[in-house]
């Protein structure tokens, strides 16, 4: 006699048929009510040389290296400056558009995420707005639209906390908790009070990477620290420990081709490389990545040259991490901004210092858009010529009125013939010369 099959009670086949309908209409009506076929912000934000020099400023001021732990300050921002951070900060999760409104005591916040190809059908954006408001020292989060459909304010904030910590970037909110003592909003401005904690350099690099880089950084900041020891062949002393950049450049690059050909991503090999150098060269130093270590390397810190000199590697590594990180365009903004600045009143603008920009602008878009071919190249470096090519004749020290006289303003023929002499010479350099 043959077994009946069990089978699926009616009642529970009902129930799942109902089930699935109902998700198929929550889908559906989530797909009618999100897309829109318009961004809700029409524009970009656009980056101006102003906004650079501001920014520049407010870093400098504002610097964690240079202030007491505990002590109170205050920071007031434009809305402008407000929208133009919002952008840079956003720009790390998802490409968009956002926009503030600051008012007395309210902040309208306005969002606009282009959606990728098999969703532009149902419309190319997803327009996203907020309503803050005034809560005692900070603010509360009042209402939420994502597309058309209103979200509850606690459910939008959860959603949004998982997505800081998907992206890796929790760091944010630590920082934002151990620093910040008070927003205030006004129109067209916020003022912020806040006192950098002891730790605040490294709730800051944890803040500015995804939480698996700081491993990756770590690995780079010990492999220098090992050969800033090798170099030195002698127990400790105290004070700078200066090495030319091409010692550690090409054995921090052939540890990131080791690291690569063994399953690392070799784009973010390229990237942790640079940014450990840059930090060194910049003068935050691996303390911040190597804790344990910060006895030590405040006794004995460790200062990068390029071509005999300790300036060109600020230059070069902060131009290369800035455009492995954010693109081309910002990382040559930052760095003419910079020589303008030092024109107008500081050491005077330097066109090889411009030369060292553009290098490292280079070796940054090389680092992303071919980064075995430079991990090959950079490991081969031998010299400081391999990695940046003898600027010394170039024009430096000049004053904002000198730069004019001899040689007029960026985009001027004068100007612009100094600028092709130097992409040329940046294009027989060995570690900087276009991919075949």
């Amino acid at each position: 006699m043959t077994r009946a099959q069990p089978t699926l009670p009616w009642r529970s086949a009902r129930f799942l048929l109902v089930a699935l309908a109902a998700a198929l209409l929550l889908v559906a009506g989530l797909l009618a009510l999100l897309p829109a076929r318009t961004p809700l912000v029409a524009q970009p934000v656009e980056l101006a040389p102003r906004d650079v020099e501001r920014a520049l400023q407010l870093a400098r001021r504002h610097d964690p290296r240079r202030a007491l732990p505990g002590v109170v300050r205050a920071l007031s921002l434009t809305q402008h400056e407000a929208e133009l951070l919002l952008n840079l900060g956003m720009a790390r999760m998802h490409p968009g558009r956002w926009s503030l409104r600051l008012g007395a005591e309210h902040l309208q916040v306005r969002g606009s995420l282009p959606l990728p190809p098999p969703a532009q059908a149902l419309g190319g954006w997803l327009n996203l707005e907020l309503e803050l408001s005034q809560a005692g020292p900070l603010l509360a989060l009042d209402a939420a639209r994502v597309g058309r459909l209103r979200l509850p304010a606690p459910l939008l904030q959860w959603l949004v906390e998982q997505a800081l910590e998907q992206q890796g970037l929790g760091g944010w909110r630590a920082l934002g908790a151990a620093t910040i003592q008070q927003l205030r909003l006004r129109p067209q401005r916020v003022d912020i009070v806040y006192a950098w904690s002891a730790d605040a350099p490294s709730l800051l690099i944890t803040a500015l990477l995804p939480a698996p880089e700081h491993a990756r950084l770590r690995v780079y900041a010990r492999h220098l620290l090992a050969l800033a020891a090798q170099a030195q062949g002698a127990p400790p002393g105290r004070g700078p420990q200066v090495l030319p950049l091409s010692s550690v450049l090409p054995p921090l690059f052939e540890l990131a081709r080791t690291r690569s050909r063994a399953g690392e991503n070799a784009v973010l090999e390229n990237r942790a490389a640079l940014l450990v150098l840059g930090m060194a060269a910049n003068g935050l130093g691996l303390a911040p990545l190597l804790p344990a270590e910060d006895a030590a390397l405040a006794a004995r810190p460790i200062r990068l040259t390029l071509a005999g000199r300790g300036d060109f590697p600020q230059h070069y590594l902060s131009s290369a991490a800035l455009a492995a990180e954010t693109g081309t365009p910002f990382a040559d903004l930052i760095g003419l901004y910079k020589e303008l600045a030092d024109a107008r009143s500081g050491s005077g603008f330097s066109f090889n210092d411009v030369a060292a920009n553009r290098a490292g602008t280079r070796l940054g878009e090389m680092a992303v858009s071919t980064p075995a071919l430079l991990q090959e190249r950079a490991a081969a470096s031998r010299s400081d010529l391999d990695l940046l090519p003898d600027v010394s004749d170039l024009p430096e020290f000049m004053s904002a009125h000198e730069l004019q006289r001899r040689f007029g303003e960026p985009g001027s023929p004068g100007y612009e013939r100094v600028m092709s002499d130097i992409e040329s010479r940046l294009g027989r350099t060995p570690l900087l010369q276009s991919p075949p």
